[in-house]
């Protein structure tokens, strides 16, 4: 039994890294597991019971249907065209500062895709008309996406915090140093590499202008309307236990406060704006919703043939183990599959809440799982980011996973010992 759920997980994730989909790759592993250990309706009850949870499914629901309005009303593009304008004439410091910048804002639009799209388009012509080497200008944009993994939008953050049985932006805040200290280790790698490379903003290259440039020219940014997608992450950190500014704000509250905000500032049709929050709520559920659906069955599985209790087992015997497990597991498969969500979800629903039995505490050791995978993410040929500022900066998407290895290993590595 405990042979065939081994040989079961490694199946699935073989088919996770050939991009098969990961929901019914998931789903499919578990039942299988499920059977094999004699349980099967643990499979489905572990399918009812997280497609109507009360905290994960608002949360995310929510803060995808606010992105989905930021993009309808432009307000994303606002936010992106005012801060590209502000750093284009400072070109020694262009490349630290699109990957820390684009790092910020993936924070507010929290999908690696989504923020690759809305901000390089605007940066990587950027960069590429300052002269800094195109496959450098995407890998700045795409090095800067994994800022999403301490947004409350991400999928992670609310299940690290329902297993750990406290609120999301506890769990953002105590994760938050460690990120930003690695982000500045990721900035500075990628820096020198360009340096080292001669891939930096120089008057030789700074003809080489691609479609799209002086786009931002012709745009005339509204500073309220760029102000509007900041909004909900001001309002959940002034609210949070830890500062109490303002009374508690829940993520699902934020979102909506900042919704309305969008409307009355932007005049945009009520209706339309309705529609489109409700479309990347539905969005949400299917795509993100569902593959947690798919991880708890899948997890429920290795818990039904034993496989749970013997790696607890072993990881019990040295905490650098689990450590190590939860860092590179997660990120090996996004760096191979494109994604790190599955990874890191099987790992946090099916480990993490053992935490205490190895020395880590629950928060600690899932938000590593779920860093990791969005820093390997970030360096994958495959990742749907890498895709579009490949596509964007006209390069082969291995240049730009080339040049962003080392800085997302460091990346990862930095982590996982302030962790």
């Amino acid at each position: 039994m405990l042979l065939g759920g081994i040989i079961t997980v490694l199946v699935a994730f073989a088919a996770i890294i050939k991009k098969y989909e990961a929901r019914m790759v998931l789903c499919t592993a578990g039942i299988v597991m499920c059977i094999l250990g004699g349980a099967i309706n643990s499979a489905i009850t572990a399918f009812t019971s997280t497609m109507v949870h009360s905290s994960l499914v608002p949360t995310i629901c929510t803060v995808m249907g606010f992105s989905f309005v930021m993009r309808y009303t432009g307000c994303d593009k606002h936010l992106a065209i005012a801060i590209s304008s502000a750093i284009k004439k400072r070109k020694s410091v262009l490349i630290p500062l699109t990957i820390l910048i684009t790092w910020w804002i993936s924070v507010a639009i929290p999908s690696a895709a989504g923020c690759a799209a809305a901000v390089g388009s605007i940066l990587i012509p950027t960069l590429i008309a300052a002269g800094v080497h195109p496959a450098m200008a995407g890998c700045a944009v795409l090095a800067g996406t994994w800022g999403s993994a301490i947004s409350p939008g991400t999928s992670h953050n609310p299940f690290v915090a329902q297993l750990a049985n406290t609120d999301v932006m506890t769990v953002i805040i105590n994760e938050t140093p460690a990120a930003v200290i690695a982000s500045f280790v990721v900035i500075a790698a990628l820096t020198g590499i360009a340096i080292i490379n001669k891939e930096t903003a120089n008057a030789k290259n700074s003809n080489k202008i691609v479609a799209g440039k002086g786009a931002e020219d012709t745009f005339k940014v509204n500073p309220v309307h760029a102000v509007i997608p900041l909004v909900p992450l001001i309002l959940l950190v002034l609210g949070s236990a830890q500062i109490a500014i303002l009374p508690f704000v829940s993520v699902p509250l934020a979102m909506i406060i900042g919704t309305i905000l969008a409307i009355l500032v932007t005049w945009s049709n009520p209706q339309d704006v309705c529609k489109k929050f409700f479309d990347g709520m539905g969005n949400a559920y299917g795509n993100v919703i569902g593959l947690i659906v798919a991880a708890a069955v899948f997890t429920q599985g290795m818990a039904a043939v034993g496989l749970t209790d013997n790696l607890i087992e072993i990881m019990k015997s040295s905490q650098s183990l689990a450590k190590i497990a939860g860092a590179f597991g997660p990120f090996i498969v996004a760096v191979l599959s494109g994604s790190g969500d599955a990874a890191a979800l099987a790992f946090n629903g099916a480990i993490t809440p053992f935490a205490e039995h190895f020395g880590m505490s629950i928060m600690d050791l899932g938000s590593l799982a779920q860093m990791s995978g969005a820093i390997g993410r970030s360096m994958s040929p495959v990742a749907g980011a890498a895709l579009i500022c490949a596509e964007l900066a006209n390069v082969s998407p291995m240049e730009l996973a080339k040049r962003n290895a080392i800085p997302m290993l460091l990346g990862v590595v930095t982590f996982m010992l302030l962790l």
